[in-house]
């Protein structure tokens, strides 16, 4: 590490520049200690923020273009002949081909964070004749988020750049192949989405009369579907995190990133963001929400029941959770700590669930597309500068933080899919005895 380094400290932006470019034609150079680095040197004053994300980023994207044309120009001919060793053969390649030029371009974005991958993607849109413009667009961006989010992480971690070097590295990977797994859902969802649609539209024919769309209702039901499969994975995954006693890393650097980020003048305005997660906010909010279930409601009585089901079943849900990891917890507490075990968070689990709850209703039972997509953004924006907030102010680990927010948000899931389910069968049966 020192001798890599060391380059940086006697030639600066030179060895960042070459650094990167040699990396993306696939040497085996760090280039995320290097980036890291020079993000240090940049808080230590010795090299500029903006200069430093450009050199990199200009080394990046040529490293990219050069891996790009080196596969174009020799990448297929060679495959053709000899890919049917490596199970790559002609049909493969054109099959892969089809796919790469159409939905190749997102992976480009990610791939730069995913070690290996971002080696061979350049390669790959070449050899898959990628149009160079589509490769140049996201490519190019990708290598420039890239940069900027290892340069800046240096930057703010300053002294503490090589001590957390590699977990930051850990998660941001980890991210990368979240990211990647939901594109390709999201692709194989598009590719199918006429059998998806079908199958959608039989089971839910009978709900026309309650809703806008057959394909509004299936597409919220795939979309609900996936990201509470999604949740529960990772809350599977946290569990045994939470097991083998491996947050503590995770809680470094977020309770080191936050007080970086967000310096005191910020006080105020957290202070504002912690309240919308307090229980007077929650109160206003359920009661605002059985206002609309009242008024604007299409099944009043089941979105009566299922809002109480969540709100009653969540604060049972939350409290279990609490207890059995208190008693599995692999740290021993003393008598005062286990007073105050708070994995998962309490009261980020029920804050989820009460806004998502009522967003879900309010998105459910209203026309205007554009509320459709502004009003989940702008609360799932709210709902992490919460979480933000209640980190910025220390009240909670930054590992209890994250799960009240994914257990709660498979409580969410599991409601709101059982409260469509049962909308579905109870106009089913309405239908049958109308017919009969």
């Amino acid at each position: 590490m020192s001798n890599l380094t060391a380059y940086i400290d006697q030639y600066g932006y030179v060895v960042l520049f070459a650094a990167l470019l040699l990396e993306l034609i696939a040497l085996p150079l760090p280039g995320e200690v290097f980036m890291s680095y020079s993000g240090f040197l940049v808080f230590q004053g010795h090299l500029n923020w903006f200069v430093s994300i450009l050199m990199a980023g200009v080394g990046a994207c040529i490293g990219m273009t050069l891996s790009y044309w080196i596969g174009f120009k020799l990448g297929k001919p060679f495959f053709v002949k000899y890919g049917h060793r490596v199970h790559l053969g002609p049909e493969r390649i054109e099959k892969t081909s089809l796919w790469f030029s159409k939905h190749g371009n997102k992976l480009l974005i990610i791939a730069y964070f995913i070690p290996g991958v971002r080696h061979i993607t350049g390669y790959f849109s070449g050899i898959t004749r990628l149009p160079f413009r589509t490769f140049a667009l996201f490519a190019y961006s990708g290598a420039f988020l890239w940069v900027t989010t290892f340069i800046t992480l240096g930057k703010i971690l300053g002294p503490q750049w090589e001590q957390f070097h590699s977990s930051v590295k850990k998660y941001l990977i980890i991210g990368g192949i979240v990211a990647a797994i939901l594109i390709i859902a999201f692709f194989i969802i598009k590719r199918f989405k006429y059998e998806l649609k079908d199958v959608a539209v039989r089971g839910l024919n009978l709900t026309l009369n309650i809703v806008h769309s057959r394909k509004r209702v299936g597409l919220l039901l795939g979309i609900t579907t996936a990201l509470t499969l999604g949740l529960i994975i990772l809350m599977i995954g946290m569990i045994q995190d939470f097991l083998g006693g491996e947050f503590s890393d995770f809680n470094e650097i977020v309770s080191l990133l936050v007080p970086l980020t967000f310096s005191k003048d910020w006080a105020g305005i957290m202070q504002g963001f912690s309240f919308m997660g307090s229980w007077q906010v929650q109160l206003v909010l359920i009661i605002l929400t059985l206002v609309w279930i009242l008024f604007r409601g299409r099944d009043k009585l089941l979105e009566f029941l299922s809002f109480s089901f969540a709100l009653g079943g969540g604060e049972f849900y939350e409290e279990s959770l609490r207890r059995i990891f208190h008693k599995l917890s692999p740290v021993n507490q003393s008598i005062m700590d286990s007073l105050f075990y708070t994995f998962p968070s309490e009261q980020l689990l029920m804050t989820i669930v009460i806004y998502g709850f009522a967003v879900f209703l309010f998105v459910r039972h209203t026309k205007e597309v554009w509320v459709h997509t502004f009003i989940p953004i702008a609360v799932l924006v709210l709902l992490i500068l919460i979480a933000i907030s209640r980190l910025y102010f220390n009240t909670e680990l930054p590992s209890d933080v994250a799960a009240g927010y994914v257990f709660g948000g498979v409580w969410l899931g599991i409601n709101i899919l059982l409260l469509e389910i049962l909308r579905i069968l109870r106009s089913m049966e309405t239908m049958t005895l109308n017919g009969a």
